[in-house]
């Protein structure tokens, strides 16, 4: 029996059923799985069979005909790119089934979400079946992109329409963070704060508030900015290449700008959106905003619908060289080559930091210029719109903002990018143009306020109703950036910040570029690690950048070995390997909390800490033979520790335990240069530790890492002695040289990979000494640091070097 809803909180939730299996439904099941749901997969019962089925002998009454959509969706699951599931072994925990067969399923779900295709007359057939399987007090909810939750409900039960609301996804739902929430005037408040709980405590989701209103809030602004966009990009007389350099990272918005985001999204489900907000509209104004595009109906019928059809604003052929990228010309819709774009205004945009700096640049450099006068119409555009949308589509400006961060990835949103071009000069510019100002933002300039947003302390507030408001935090989140803006930095360099998180608790920001760890990180590790010694409880490691950390300064070692400079090489492994043992060492617990990227040294960084807290984004691994060399921070020796720790426990704690198991599996990882495609990944490649977890939701990681280091604390905390390391020695290294001679005779490897893999077996294994010897953590410092060095002067390294940093690809020489 399923869970009433007044009984229910989100950990609660233990099972649930989707209906519908295409990509949006597949998609969310897969994401319920991940969070450790247990999915009954619902579609409808296929009405011919396939060739196959045929086949093999079966008839449409078969179970496998009959459940074959949902089937056929759990079975991609494990094989999609990119990975729908942390693990693909959690297709276990969705099961497939059909309508008509399986319907009574749904009494026994906590939640119920209809993922069917966006027609109103299906939805309110489904929601009608749902009705009649599920028990009372279910939550219900659909996916759907913006049609009326209030038109799908009509006929239902008023207990039903009370627990009934929207759960819109972002596709793909693994990877997207938005998801708005809509309820109808009869929807229970209740509900929309279990939802909203499910959505961010469960599922890792950043939720928004929208209201039920055609196409919500992200597809509404966004859609209204590409067709703004398009409509400017023939006025100014723009080429495809012009208005994507303008419109993307230019803008503080993604690499895929405008028109190349249309062929991905598909011109017939643009068109498909414009449409619905079209239809839903009483407005005159606004219905003309929304009408179909005449350039985007041409290309529609002529079967050019974007990526799907293979080509839209861009196709791709192919050359003498290969594949070749060619844009659509405008005036003739005929294909050319792909032009390249630059002017002075993109080069100053591209030359400035972050996304203000950037837009500001593009605005600013010279405004008399074409770009820049093109970048201005459709910015002050979508301001305008945004603001002009409040109070339909949503009461917060916030959340509206949210809303375009997180399922369009801006990265400012329209309220936030006003601020930063400056609120009250812009809007005197846009009346000099004879442009209407919302009544709000004119009334809030008048009242002596000069931004949206501003900063009270560490809280960040936003205009709402004529006055300040504080604005919600995620919860369990801490940001280093509100911290910092309050005057919590400890110290800074040019690399790293020491930060005070609050309770006696200091946190190590690494903000470099990329993150890469150099002498400045290691120098702020070793001052942070003199500080939290002599006057904090413990350390944190955690960042806020796009990625943890993607390795070591490879730059400066490459500069350092073409010249020779062989000292200074060694000096820089000895530095990074006594700052690692710096933080192992350290008399106060850290714990480190990594997320997206987190290679090579960042890997090293993190494995002397305590705890591992991983983000379920989290690409985890030792990499380092990708540019031709091994790890050579710390990374091998914590390896072998390792595998000596994990043949202990298997032998009941026993000395003498088989190392070679282990060993294999680390050197396969390692050798290899893998890395984990999720947090919950790193286990299965063998670098997560028995103490080391994962936490669904990213931003809740700092704060989780906050309160292992107290734990640890408060359960009398002394660091790991220097023990001794059991090794395979130079019987573990035989069958690790083994292993890579029939890799390099299969042909699967090069000479000068199992050159890299050679040494790396004879560091992970110890060396050259008799197996099951007991070694210190320097010797095989010793080992990593010789190897390395080795590596270095080999010319194919430093081509792979080399090849890295110009392309941030590896080479296979």
């Amino acid at each position: 029996m399923a869970i009433q809803a007044s009984q229910k909180n989100a950990s609660a939730i233990r099972k649930a059923a989707v209906i519908g299996s295409g990509v949006m439904g597949a998609g969310i099941a897969a994401h319920l799985a991940n969070a450790g749901m247990r999915v009954v997969l619902l579609d409808v019962v296929p009405q011919t069979l396939t060739a196959e089925e045929e086949r093999q002998g079966l008839t449409l009454a078969d179970a496998k005909v009959r459940n074959r959509l949902a089937a056929t969706a759990v079975a991609r699951m494990g094989k999609a790119t990119p990975a729908q599931l942390y693990d693909p072994s959690w297709t276990s925990r969705i099961t497939p089934g059909n309508l008509d067969d399986h319907l009574a399923a749904l009494s026994e779900a906590d939640w119920i979400v209809e993922a069917v295709v966006e027609r109103l007359d299906i939805k309110r057939e489904v929601l009608a079946k749902i009705e009649a399987a599920r028990s009372p007090g279910t939550i219900v909810s659909t996916n759907t992109s913006g049609l009326s939750a209030a038109s799908m409900v009509e006929g239902r039960s008023e207990e039903f329409r009370r627990h009934f609301g929207v759960t819109h996804f972002f596709n793909p739902p693994r990877y997207m963070k938005l998801v708005e929430i809509v309820g109808t005037a009869e929807t229970s408040p209740e509900v929309i704060r279990l939802l909203t709980d499910i959505c961010e405590q469960r599922l890792g989701k950043g939720v928004v508030l929208a209201k039920d209103t055609p196409n919500f809030i992200a597809n509404r602004i966004g859609t209204y900015g590409m067709l703004i966009t398009l409509e400017d990009t023939l006025a100014f007389g723009l080429t495809v290449e012009e208005a994507d350099a303008l419109t993307g990272p230019a803008m503080g918005r993604p690499k895929t700008a405008t028109l190349r985001m249309l062929d991905l999204v598909g011109l017939d489900t643009l068109l498909h959106v414009v449409d619905n907000v079209r239809e839903r509209s009483n407005d005159p104004a606004e219905q003309a905003i929304f009408a179909r595009p005449p350039l985007l109906e041409r290309l529609a019928a002529s079967g050019r619908l974007g990526e799907k059809t293979g080509a839209g604003f861009y196709r791709k052929v192919k050359g003498k060289g290969g594949s070749e990228i060619e844009t659509l010309r405008l005036d003739t819709l005929e294909y050319g080559p792909k032009r390249p774009v630059s002017s002075p205004v993109i080069d100053a945009s591209k030359a400035a930091k972050g996304a203000a700096g950037k837009v500001n640049a593009l605005l600013r450099t010279d405004p008399r210029d074409r770009y820049a006068k093109f970048a201005w119409s459709t910015i002050k555009k979508t301001l305008l719109y945004a603001a002009a949308q409040v109070g339909i589509i949503a009461d917060s400006i916030s959340d509206i903002d949210r809303a375009m961060r997180w399922g369009f990835n801006w990265e400012l949103g329209p309220f936030e990018l006003w601020d930063a071009i400056g609120l009250r000069d812009s809007v005197q510019r846009m009346q000099k143009e004879g442009d209407t100002i919302p009544a709000w933002v004119s009334a809030w300039l008048e009242a002596g306020n000069e931004s949206f947003y501003k900063t009270e302390g560490s809280e960040r507030v936003y205009a709402a109703s004529g006055a300040y408001k504080r604005e919600e935090t995620e919860a369990d989140s801490i940001s280093i950036a509100a911290l910092k803006a309050s005057g919590k930095t400890v110290f800074s360099t040019s690399g790293a910040s020491l930060i005070d998180i609050g309770d006696d608790v200091a946190l190590l920001e690494f903000h470099s570029q990329n993150n890469a760890i150099g002498g400045d990180i290691l120098s702020a590790i070793t001052q942070s690690a003199k500080e939290v010694s002599q006057n904090w409880r413990g350390l944190v490691l955690a960042n806020e950048g796009r990625n943890f950390c993607v390795g070591a300064n490879l730059m400066l070692l490459l500069m350092e070995a073409q010249s020779g400079e062989w000292d200074e090489v060694e000096e820089i492994i000895r530095f990074f390997q006594s700052s690692m043992l710096q933080l192992k060492r350290l008399d106060r617990p850290v714990v480190a909390a990594p997320h997206r990227m987190t290679l090579g040294g960042g890997v090293e960084a993190c494995l002397p800490a305590d705890q591992i807290i991983y983000s379920p984004e989290t690409y985890f691994g030792l990499v380092e033979t990708g540019v031709g060399l091994i790890p050579a921070g710390g990374g091998c020796k914590e390896a072998a520790a390792m595998a000596a720790e994990r043949a202990l426990a298997a032998s009941g704690g026993k000395p003498g335990g088989d190392l070679q198991p282990h060993l294999n599996l680390l050197f396969e990882t390692i050798a290899l240069a893998k890395a984990s495609s999720s947090g919950f990944e790193v286990s299965r490649l063998g670098l997560m530790r028995p103490q080391d977890r994962v936490i669904m939701r990213q931003e809740a990681r700092i704060a989780e890492a906050k309160r292992a280091v107290l734990e640890l604390d408060r359960a009398g905390y002394s660091p790991p002695a220097e023990g001794r390391i059991r090794v395979a020695g130079r019987e573990g290294s035989a069958v690790l040289k083994v292993a890579v001679q029939a890799m390099r005779l299969g042909g699967h490897i090069s000479e000068h990979d199992a050159l890299i893999a050679g040494k790396l077996g004879a560091v992970l294994a110890g060396g050259d000494i008799q197996p099951g010897a007991e070694v210190s953590e320097q010797y095989l410092l010793d080992l990593e640091c010789e190897a390395f060095l080795s590596l270095c002067g080999e010319r194919k390294t430093q081509e792979r070097m080399s090849h890295m940093l110009a392309t941030g690809k590896p080479l296979r020489n």
